[in-house]
């Protein structure tokens, strides 16, 4: 692959309009069906029956039982999604081959009886998600987003991107300590957006001034699910524009580059031999135990019912699984210039390098030796570059949905992604020739 041709601008570009679309996992599914729908995908309801059509009968299939033919189809859960594409003539017991990522990112969510204040000032209530930097939340200009659940059970998102909340960073001169001992933040008493002024804090405030923003009658919201988030556009960065600064790539690089990749194999003429499927799961950063996470059952349940679906039974479904593979794609850290002693000596990905293959010996990463040849092979036939991430020995090293996904569901794993700076920051830094390379390389393993 050549210099030029590694590049693609308007991949990245794509990449930025995905992210700023998307502040949060319900907004990123819903663009991502949104993108599916476009490459002829279409929604299946899981509520609906998947069932078997026999051939001679293909001209009266309904439209529940058209989930068992080939063609394109995702489920939505929340802030999750699973899509895949059905080849002509796919036999019951063929592999699928998964691309899998996480919709949400660390931030700061908002509580139950989200109308609080003091002194004058009028601030929400809100609780840390994950695990964020939590000083790169400070002196920023957030809006609000998530979903809205009204009086019928039906939902609404709803994203104020303009500067409506901010947390507040106290003056240097009401803490002298701060230099010398560095900023100590308290996650209750400090991290407190303020969104107003007023003497009196009204219960319900919040809520109505969103069921005003999403057009919705007064009252008529009953729950909800609404975090913060920077309304600072992505940017390319540097001298030559070759980085990119921008919100949620940890992990919303890895579900654009995903779904790019499944909407370019669905639309080739040529048809995979195996089911190219991608599960982009939500709560990743909390531990994945949710009935949206990958320690749920959605994506065992969505390939299951596949399987019965083409008319497969239970042997079908365990030589399906058998033959199937993962990549987890999520963020990994590039080399850091300020910090180079916190990674491994041997080991320095670098941004613009090509995407990383993470590996621990002690399963906190899924990849094996197998895996490694699995993840060569998708590189080659791609013309992309790749490196070798392993975690300082020193350090502990963190996880992904690739081991969950392996011990789940019985299906060989390979964890992968991008290198980044700045993970779990409001606003990460990778190189901008990566997320194309990283499709790339997708496309070619869900085409093998």
């Amino acid at each position: 692959m050549t210099e030029r041709a590694r590049f693609d601008r308007g991949h990245t570009d794509d990449l930025m309009t995905f992210l700023a679309a998307s502040p949060s996992p319900y907004h990123a599914v819903a663009t991502a069906a949104e993108r599916l729908e476009k490459a002829g995908f279409r929604q299946v309801a899981e509520t609906d029956a998947w069932d078997a059509v026999p051939a001679a009968a293909a001209a009266d299939v309904t439209a529940a039982a058209s989930a068992a033919g080939s063609g394109g189809k995702y489920v939505l859960r929340g802030g999750a999604i699973v899509a895949w594409y059905v080849p002509e003539g796919a036999a019951p017991h063929t592999p699928f081959r998964i691309v899998g990522a996480h919709t949400d990112s660390p931030n700061l969510r908002v509580k139950p009886l989200p109308d609080s204040g003091a002194h004058g000032w009028r601030q929400v209530a809100v609780e840390i998600y994950g695990g964020p930097l939590l000083n790169s939340w400070l002196d920023r200009d957030l809006g609000l987003a998530g979903r809205l659940t009204l009086r019928d059970g039906s939902t609404r998102l709803v994203n104020v991107d303009r500067p409506l909340l901010r947390v507040p960073q106290l003056a240097i001169h009401l803490d002298r300590s701060v230099t010398a001992d560095g900023l100590k933040l308290d996650k209750q008493r400090h991290m407190q957006p303020v969104w107003g002024l007023g003497g009196d804090v009204r219960d319900g405030d919040l809520i109505a001034f969103l069921e005003e923003a999403a057009g919705l009658p007064a009252g008529e919201v009953t729950g909800w699910d609404l975090m913060t988030h920077s309304v600072e556009p992505p940017a390319y960065l540097g001298r030559d524009g070759e980085l990119l600064a921008g919100p949620r790539m940890d992990n919303l690089l890895s579900v654009h580059a995903g779904t790019a990749a499944l909407a370019a194999v669905a639309s080739s003429p040529s048809q995979p031999a195996s089911i190219p499927v991608l599960a982009a799961f939500d709560h990743e950063e909390n531990g994945s135990q949710s009935d949206t996470g990958a320690d749920g059952p959605l994506l065992g349940n969505v390939l299951e019912r596949s399987v019965f679906a083409r008319g497969g039974s239970f042997e079908d479904r365990a030589r399906a699984f058998a033959g199937s593979v993962c990549l987890s794609s999520d963020t990994g850290h590039a080399v850091h210039p300020n910090y180079a002693e916190r990674h491994d000596p041997t080991h320095h990905p670098r941004v613009n390098g090509g995407p990383i293959l993470k590996v621990n010996v002690n399963n906190r990463y899924a990849t094996d030796g197998s895996g490694r040849a699995e993840f060569t092979a998708a590189c080659e036939a791609a013309g992309v570059p790749f490196q070798s991430f392993v975690s300082n020995n020193s350090m502990p090293c963190g996880t992904t949905i690739g081991p969950i996904t392996a011990a789940r569901h019985g299906i060989r794993t390979v964890d992968i992604g991008v290198a980044i700076l700045s993970m779990h920051s409001v606003r990460e830094l990778c190189g901008a020739d990566d997320p194309f390379l990283l499709a790339g390389a997708l496309a070619a393993f869900l085409e093998r």
